[in-house]
C-alpha cells in the first residue's frame, strides 16, 4: 500500500517540528528560521525581548520595519524609532529604515525565502506564503520568544487545497480570488486551517498576485496560506537578485487533504466587500449607482509594481473626477524608484492622484481619513467600522482596476466597462538599493539603547489566584475585532509603548467609559459573542486590558491570535458549555470562581457563580497544559523567566 504523501505544509512544518504531532488540533512547537516587526508592535516586542535577557537574537534573521508610525506629530514615534534603531544595532536586527516600504512588501521582495517558517508581529504576515514560507502573524510577546530562541507554539493545523483551475478574465484579478474565497467561507472560515493552493490556476499567477491572495487570507482567520515554488517564484527572485534563495517546494502527488475547494478562474468577477466586513462580498457589476467620495490604493494587500503600473495605464491620460480624492501609496522604496523611472509616477500625479509615502497609512486610520459619511474604496485588507479614522464612513474593499475605474467616474464602476484591459509586464530586473536596510553594530556592547519618556516599563500580571471575582465589565457581540477592542490610528498609535496612557483607549468606540470602569472597579470580566478578538495581531488587545485588570474573557468562540494573546498575558480565555448561558449574563453581573487553580489543574471545566442573579455557569476552555501553566503563572514573559531559572 502506498503511503499518503504530504502537503505543502505538512512538508515544512514536519522539517521544522520540535513537538508534538502532526495532527489537526494537537499542539505542535516548530522552529522559527526569520522574523519580523513594525513600529506599532515591535516596540513592545523588543521591550519584551530584552526582558528575556539573551544577548543576541537567536534566529537566521531579523529584521525590524518602520512601515505604521510614521505620522510624526509630536515626539513620540521619532522616539520609539531612535529605540527600535538602536536595540537592533545591539542586538542584531536588520532595521528597515522609514520610507523603504511596508514590511510585507519589502520581505516579499529581499527576505522571503521558499521553504523558511517566518513568524511576525503583525497579522498579514502570512503575505510571505506566496513565495512558499510558512509565513505566521502572532503576538509580539511570541515573537520575541522566538527572536530568544525558543519555539513557536500552535494548533497543529487542518490543511485546505483551494484547487485554482483556468485563467483569469481580462479586467479580473488576484483581489477578486481571494474575496470570492471570503464570500464562500467568511470571516470564520478559516480558523485552525492553512489554505495551500494548486492546480493548473496556480501556473497563471506571478508572485505578487499570489502575495495578494496569502495576504488577505488572515481576513479568513486562517493560521496562514501558502503557494508552491515553482519557475513563476524563480522568476520573481532571479528579478530581485536572489536566484540562490530558490528552492523549488510542493505537494506530493498524492497528497492528501482535510478539506478541498475547486475555483474555476475564469468564471470570476470583478469582486467588492461591502462594509463593515472583509466577508460581505457582492460582484461589482450589483453596486449600481453608488457615488464615491474617496479612492485609496496600496497597503500591503495591492502596492506592488504591477498593481501600481496598472493603475497609471488606466488613468493615462485621464483625470480623476473632481469628486474624487484618489490616493496612492506604493509599497516599497523599490516600487517608488522604478515608477518614478519609467514615467508611470507622473502618469499618477498628472491624473489627480495624491502620491502618499511607502507606508501603511490610510489602512491604519494613519491620515487620509474620509469625510463624514463618505463612500471611499480602498484596495486594503480590512474595512471594520471606524478603522479609516472616520466612524460613519462606508467602505469598500476592491481590486486595483475597480478602484481606477471608480476614481474615473466618481461612482462605483465594474473595471470591465473601460474597454481593452492594460497589458502589464513584470520586470526582468528590479532595481536594487538595500541602503536603507541598515546592518547590526559589529561592536554591539558599544551601542547604548535610547529611551524616550513615551517609553514606560512593561506591566506584569501577578500569578493566578485560587478564586477570582469581578463585575461584568462589558458585554459585546459577534465579531469584535481588536479594532474595537484596541483602536490604531494617528491618536492612538503612538503610545504603543506606554501602556498606561493607551489603557484609556481600550473599547474606546464601543463604550467610552469602559476604562475608567475598569481601573475603578479593579478589574472584571469581559462577555463576548462568537469569533472574538478577530483581525489584527495587535497584542495591545490584550496587554491593555490586562493592565485594566480583566482576569477572563468569556465568549462562544476566539479568532486565533487574539486567544493566543489573552494567554500569553495572563487572561482566561473561557468558552460557554451552554451558549444560551451568553443571554442570562448582563454588565455589572458579580461573577466569582472559588476553585479556578483547582480546576484548570484537574482539567475540568471551570465553574463561574453570578451572585447578583443567583445563577451557576460551568465554561470550559481549549487549553493545552503549556497554556494553562502560562495562565497560571500569569503570562508568557513570566513563565518564559521562570523557566530559565
Amino acid at each position: 500500500m502506498q503511503p499518503q504523501g504530504l502537503s505543502l505544509t505538512y512538508k515544512i512544518l514536519k522539517s521544522h517540528l520540535i513537538k508534538g504531532n502532526l495532527t489537526p488540533g494537537e499542539e505542535i512547537a516548530i522552529k522559527i528560521d526569520r522574523t519580523l516587526t513594525q513600529d506599532a508592535t515591535g516596540t513592545m516586542a523588543y521591550l519584551q525581548f530584552e526582558a528575556i535577557g539573551v544577548p543576541h537574537v537567536q534566529t537566521d534573521l531579523s529584521v525590524s520595519y518602520i512601515d505604521h508610525n510614521t505620522l510624526q506629530t509630536g515626539f513620540e514615534n521619532a522616539d520609539d524609532h531612535k529605540f527600535l534603531q538602536t536595540l537592533a544595532s545591539k542586538y542584531g536586527i536588520l532595521y528597515s529604515k522609514a520610507g523603504n516600504g511596508i514590511c510585507h512588501q519589502v520581505n516579499l521582495e529581499r527576505f522571503g525565502v521558499p521553504g523558511k517558517t517566518l513568524l511576525g508581529s503583525d497579522s498579514h504576515t502570512p503575505t510571505a506564503g506566496g513565495v512558499g514560507m510558512i509565513a505566521i502573524g502572532a503576538g509580539g510577546l511570541d515573537v520575541a520568544v522566538a527572536m530568544g530562541g525558543g519555539a513557536f507554539y500552535m494548533a497543529a493545523p487542518k490543511v485546505v487545497l483551494v484547487k485554482l483551475s483556468g485563467k483569469l478574465q481580462d479586467w479580473v484579478s488576484a483581489k477578486d480570488i481571494i474575496l470570492e474565497l471570503l464570500r464562500r467561507l467568511t470571516v470564520k472560515g478559516g480558523v485552525g486551517k492553512i489554505f495551500e493552493y494548486g492546480g493548473e490556476g496556480v501556473k497563471s499567477l506571478s508572485v505578487p498576485e499570489r502575495a495578494v491572495i496569502t495576504n488577505m487570507g488572515a481576513e479568513l482567520g486562517a493560521t496562514t496560506s501558502i503557494f508552491p515554488s515553482d519557475e513563476k517564484t524563480l522568476e520573481f527572485l532571479k528579478a530581485e537578485n536572489r536566484t540562490e534563495d530558490y528552492a523549488a517546494i510542493s505537494a506530493d502527488d498524492n497528497a492528501v487533504y482535510d478539506e478541498v475547494i475547486a475555483i474555476d478562474l475564469s468564471s470570476l468577477e470583478p469582486m467588492a466587500a461591502k462594509p463593515h466586513m472583509p466577508d460581505n462580498v457582492v460582484k461589482v457589476k450589483e453596486l449600481k449607482d453608488i457615488k464615491v467620495d474617496q479612492v485609496a490604493i496600496g497597503s500591503c494587500t495591492n502596492s506592488s509594481y504591477a498593481d501600481l503600473m496598472t493603475v497609471a495605464a488606466i488613468l493615462k491620460g485621464k483625470k480623476v473626477h473632481p469628486d474624487v480624492s484618489l490616493v496612492i501609496s506604493p509599497g516599497s522604496k523599490q516600487v517608488y524608484e522604478m515608477i518614478a523611472k519609467n514615467g508611470a509616477l507622473a502618469e499618477l500625479i498628472s491624473s489627480g492622484a495624491r502620491i502618499l509615502e511607502s507606508t501603511c497609512g490610510p489602512c491604519i486610520g494613519m491620515g487620509q481619513a474620509p469625510r463624514s459619511g463618505a463612500v471611499s474604496l480602498r484596495t486594503f485588507n480590512r474595512n471594520f467600522e471606524g478603522r479609516s479614522g472616520t466612524k460613519d464612513a462606508s467602505i469598500y474593499l476592491i481590486s486595483v482596476q475597480t478602484a481606477a475605474a471608480s476614481a474615473l467616474t466618481g461612482y462605483i464602476t465594474d473595471p470591465r466597462t473601460l474597454g481593452k484591459a492594460p497589458e502589464i509586464k513584470m520586470p526582468e530586473k528590479f532595481d536594487i538599493d538595500d541602503s536603507m536596510i541598515l546592518q547590526p553594530s559589529t561592536e554591539p556592547e558599544n551601542v547604548e539603547v535610547y529611551r524616550g519618556p513615551n517609553i514606560k516599563p512593561l506591566p506584569i500580571k501577578e500569578k493566578l489566584s485560587e478564586s477570582i471575582s469581578g463585575k461584568v465589565l462589558l458585554k459585546v457581540g459577534d465579531n469584535i475585532t481588536t479594532d474595537h477592542i484596541m483602536p490604531a490610528g494617528s491618536k492612538i498609535l503612538p503610545l504603543r509603548s506606554n501602556i498606561p496612557a493607551i489603557s484609556k483607549y481600550v473599547f474606546e468606540s464601543v463604550d467610552p467609559d469602559f476604562s475608567e470602569r475598569a481601573l475603578k472597579e479593579k478589574g472584571g470580566f469581559i462577555i463576548a459573542g462568537e469569533n472574538y478578538g478577530q483581525g489584527s495581531s495587535r497584542e495591545h488587545a490584550a496587554l491593555a486590558p490586562m493592565y485594566l485588570g480583566v482576569k477572563a474573557v468569556i465568549a462562544k468562540s476566539f479568532a486565533r491570535i487574539h486567544f493566543a494573546n489573552l494567554v500569553n498575558f495572563g487572561i482566561l480565555p473561557l468558552i460557554f458549555d451552554n451558549p444560551a448561558d451568553y443571554d442570562k449574563i448582563n454588565q455589572d453581573d458579580l461573577l466569582e470562581a472559588q476553585n479556578i487553580i483547582r480546576e484548570l489543574n484537574e482539567k475540568k471545566p471551570v465553574k463561574f457563580i453570578n451572585k447578583t442573579k443567583k445563577e451557576e455557569y460551568i465554561f470550559k476552555y481549549n487549553l493545552t497544559d503549556r497554556q494553562i501553566n502560562i495562565i497560571k503563572e500569569g503570562g508568557l514573559l513570566n513563565e518564559t523567566k521562570n523557566s530559565k531559572n
